[in-house]
């Protein structure tokens, strides 16, 4: 029912699990201290200009020898990247933190952000060091970020920094400075930081949304400690949605090598423009395995924008839950292939609600940009601002109609599970095809779990159970019609044929989930 990678790697936050999302050494606080407005605005200038930058100072163009060599590669369609190193890799630095040190443990320490203390985590084993008394040498931690203004703004990884106390970095020429965190997002893993320096080489900025699959792309970065490594490879997949991670950012999937110590640092495309910022990597064991992430450009720049001129990252939303629409939900909807988001659940008096979207509605397009997979739905809200109209097409029985909705402000909110005790057995009903033994909900039974809904399920097998429908869940419909009885469920299923939406209520999410019938 949700997104998933192939079934091996999928339980990312189990204890059986052996996956982890590996993120680069790191450790920071966030300082959120204002900075001059003049300073401000410009290092939010440079952002939004993404302005194509001078030379690095002191990096040479191309020899004619070096060039005539590029051109026999391109030539064989091998694609040569010196010129682009020479010229940008100066921009790209290494960022060191240190956290201070806590008394009561002692012996070998992990910082929180190392990928094997992940692991130890995980399987709820005590990390090397932890529940042992002595002194704790401060946690250290590595990672990159790039210049993205000549007075010395820099961009990285919120997990380089979180958590810091003191954030070192050091240039290519080996000039270290201290750095100070300006703002730290954790949503969507963007940091600013800042050093007192000038007339410092800066990247260009590129656009994400001219990328696909199969281009050539260059990180330049950390690794291990390892300063400004370079390595290549392609764009596997956009908008890709990490399992375990939030749906603010339409990841860049791609098998450039990235490890430890790369997060922060940029993913440039042959242009010699950066289009993503590394942040992770799926993996079995906590090295590059030829999947990693990368978050687009446009995203960190409006991010970055916002922390540079307020410290605060403001993001809109529309009080809608969504889902992924694949090949069944899309036949079950009459949609002619599988794309948009899928809306499970309204927020009651919500900006979305108000509009009049309803469960079922499948989203097509936000301001005239088409919305594949549902998480560019959550990406394109949270870049408007509050109080802006968002223009949807929205897919309902079978039509395309157009929704304007007005846009709320984001705030962390409470998550209260609404999920009830383990139902008790009377008045079960089997409505034929879907494989359920369902009963109905007494009164106090829905006044707990907060849902409209009035069948809960008691059994499960056939289509349902393979579907990975499960005891406790409460039916609210089908294929968009909702249903209070068993009798109104087995009359919906006969009439749905061999495709139905089941939308059903687990804890405090109300999501669709597809059976094929037999």
């Amino acid at each position: 029912m949700n997104p998933k990678f192939e079934p091996s790697l999928t339980p990312l936050r189990r204890a059986t699990a052996l996956c982890v999302i590996a993120i680069a050494l790191g450790a920071c606080s966030r300082d959120l201290s204002a900075q001059s407005t003049h300073a401000a605005a410009a290092g939010a200038s440079a952002l939004a200009a993404g302005a194509d930058p001078a030379p690095a100072p002191g990096a040479a163009l191309p020899s004619p020898a070096v060039q005539a060599g590029t051109a026999e590669l391109a030539l064989r369609g091998l694609p040569d990247f010196s010129a682009l190193v020479d010229r940008y890799g100066p921009a790209v630095v290494n960022v060191e933190v240190v956290e201070k040190a806590q008394a009561g443990t002692g012996g070998l320490q992990l910082s929180p952000n190392d990928p094997f203390y992940d692991f130890f985590r995980r399987f709820g084993i005590p990390a090397p060091g932890e529940g042992q008394r002595g002194n704790v040498p401060p946690a250290r931690g590595a990672g990159s970020g790039f210049i993205i203004n000549s007075d010395g703004y820099i961009l990285t990884n919120t997990h380089v920094v979180a958590n810091a106390d003191e954030v070192t970095v050091r240039l290519t020429d080996r000039r270290e400075f201290p750095a100070k965190v300006i703002g730290a997002d954790e949503r969507t893993d963007v940091a600013v930081i800042k050093i007192n320096a000038t007339n410092l080489p800066i990247v260009k900025l590129g656009d994400p949304a001219r990328i696909k699959p199969g281009q050539w792309v260059l990180a330049i970065g950390s690794p291990f400690g390892f300063e400004n490594s370079a390595t290549a490879g392609i764009i596997s997949a956009t908008s890709r949605s990490v399992p375990g991670e939030n749906n603010y950012v339409p990841f860049i999937q791609t098998d450039v090598a990235v490890n430890p110590g790369n997060s922060g640092g940029p993913l440039f495309n042959m242009a010699g423009e950066v289009i993503g910022i590394n942040s992770q990597i799926f993996s079995r064991t906590g090295g590059f395995m030829g999947v990693s992430f990368a978050i687009p450009i446009d995203v960190a720049r409006n991010v970055g924008e916002q922390l540079i001129k307020t410290g605060r990252v403001v993001r809109g939303r529309i009080g809608v839950t969504i889902q992924d629409v694949n090949a069944q939900l899309a036949e079950s909807f009459g949609l002619a292939r599988p794309h948009g988001a899928l809306v499970s659940s309204v927020e009651k008096d919500g900006p979305a609600a108000r509009a009049g979207i309803l469960p079922g509605d499948v989203i097509l397009s936000v301001g005239g940009h088409a919305i594949e997979r549902y998480g560019e739905l959550s990406g394109a809200i949270a870049a408007m601002r509050p109080g802006a109209d968002a223009s949807l097409a929205v897919w309902r029985e079978g039509k395309e109609q157009n929704v304007s909705v007005k846009v709320a402000e984001l705030k962390e909110q409470q998550q209260t599970s609404a999920r009830s005790g383990k139902p008790m057995p009377r008045g079960t009903e089997k409505p034929g095809a879907l494989g359920l033994t369902v009963r109905p909900l007494s009164p106090e039974e829905k006044e707990q779990a907060k849902t409209q809904g009035s069948l809960v399920v008691e059994e499960v097998a056939g289509p349902a159970q393979a579907a990975e429908v499960e005891p406790g869940d409460i039916i609210l419909g089908i294929n968009g019609k909702r249903v209070h009885t068993a009798k109104e469920l087995q009359d919906a299923t006969q009439a749905a044929g061999k495709n139905v939406a089941l939308l059903i209520q687990r804890g405090d999410a109300q999501i669709f989930v597809p059976l094929r019938l037999p």
